[in-house]
């Protein structure tokens, strides 16, 4: 049989559902994480940069280098384990080792990223966590230590995937300047699930800082929006009552409708980021299957009262500005349907001035007419009386005479000309 070619992107394809596997992370085990993002055009970021931000990590430690043009990575920096992804906006760093600290949460566990290579990093930090994995205890042993190591009031726990694990997590920044999370893993839970859940984690907190961005975002926007709110009414109520001319108020809504269509396009890609991280945090959290322990409140519960309306406001801020908009586009139509409108009325006042001109124009012309029949006829007489002079001598008439004769017949035949020539012109 002959063999059939294959799409160019056949193995490439295929080969992406398995570039991005799951951490393998031992019990116990340390994890330092770190996302990194530009404060400003991240989509569109020199990405070479970040290639080369990590080539100087693993050059640190002889770790090989990435593929040209690569977006994922996984190298052995001595006992850890470093695992590097490019995202749309952000860079993410995991490193993984065996064995915990005596000290929970010691902030000397992130130093496995060198402050000075911290410090050249092409961006900003959006987040970074410590991730304690150890053995799952008595449920009176873990309540002890999440109350040592979180605040209370902001404690969310649960376990997760089938009672394999209890989470434990408050979602604060330690004055090391971390999150924290803890992970009580079950004997007979494998290194391969572990990773998944601390993946999963990570995912959760990433997508979280980088939703609440279009939260800060829509704060920003929030007394911008009210202070247009309140001059689009403002005007809608001049329209109705009519005292401020219709083009002066146009423009002015012009103005407003530009500055509306700006935030607007400003926003979009940040207020849709927010909605998709939003949907991520939620998907991942449902993924961990969370049951509820000893009466703490789980993740999910934290999002609903804390996340939750945080990304609602996000939602009311776009759809408000989105309103907003429309309503200033449907003022400025009918504001040009009444400019149009007065402007017609203007124009047809216009129109019969100029045919109440065009008629005093018309009378006047023949008002001139009439007396340019009285000057021709003037001097047609006193040429032929000049002319007939001669046969009035003849004939025995007087100059006075002869001229009182030829005055009626002149008049006559000038009046029927000039009539004449007005019929033939119109």
């Amino acid at each position: 049989m002959a063999a059939i070619e294959d799409h160019p992107l056949r193995y490439q394809l295929a080969n992406e559902l398995h570039a991005r596997p799951f951490p393998t992370i031992p019990v116990p085990g340390t994890v330092a994480y770190l996302a990194v993002k530009q404060p400003s055009e991240a989509v569109h970021r020199d990405r070479m940069a970040d290639l080369q931000h990590l080539k100087d990590l693993l050059d640190r430690h002889g770790a090989p280098h990435p593929q040209p043009g690569a977006t994922h990575h996984t190298a052995q920096l001595g006992r850890y384990t470093l695992k590097w992804e490019q995202h749309t906006e952000f860079v993410s760093y995991t490193l993984h080792g065996d064995g915990i600290s005596d000290r929970a949460f010691d902030p000397k566990d992130f130093e496995l990223f060198p402050p000075d290579w911290l410090e050249k990093a092409p961006g900003q930090r959006i987040t970074s966590a410590l991730i304690r994995v150890v053995a799952r205890p008595e449920p009176e042993q873990i309540k002890t230590c999440v109350r040592d190591w979180f605040v209370p009031e902001s404690l969310a726990m649960a376990t997760v995937l089938d009672d394999n694990a209890v989470v434990a997590g408050d979602f604060r920044i330690d004055p090391a300047g971390h999150m924290r999370f803890a992970l009580f893993v079950n004997k007979e839970t494998g290194p391969q699930r572990v990773g998944r859940v601390v993946q999963r984690l990570c995912e959760i907190e990433t997508y979280r800082a980088m939703s609440m961005l279009g939260f800060s975002r829509a704060r920003g926007l929030t007394p911008t929006i009210s202070a247009m709110d309140a001059s689009l009414s403002e005007m809608m109520r001049e329209m109705t009552r009519g005292h401020v001319p219709a083009d002066q108020t146009l423009s002015q809504l012009l103005t407003i409708s530009a500055e509306l269509e700006a935030m607007a396009a400003q926003s979009a890609f940040r207020f849709g980021a927010t909605g998709a991280y939003a949907a991520l945090v939620n998907q991942r959290i449902s993924l961990l299957r969370e049951e509820r322990f000893v009466g703490f409140q789980t993740m999910a519960e934290f999002m609903l009262r804390r996340f939750e309306p945080a990304m609602r406001t996000v939602e009311s801020t776009e759809k408000r500005l989105d309103v907003l908009a429309d309503r200033a586009r449907r003022a400025g139509e009918l504001l040009r349907t009444r400019v149009d409108v007065e402007r017609s009325a203007q124009n047809q006042a216009l129109l019969e001035s100029m045919d109440r001109r065009a008629d005093l124009q018309l009378r006047l012309q023949h008002t001139v007419e009439g007396l340019s029949v009285v000057a021709i006829s003037y001097y047609a007489v006193s040429l032929a009386a000049y002319a007939l002079y001669p046969l009035g001598k003849a004939l025995d008439l007087s100059k006075g005479m002869l001229t009182a004769i030829l005055t009626p017949l002149v008049i006559g035949a000038v009046f029927l000309a000039v009539r004449r020539i007005r019929k033939n012109l119109h």
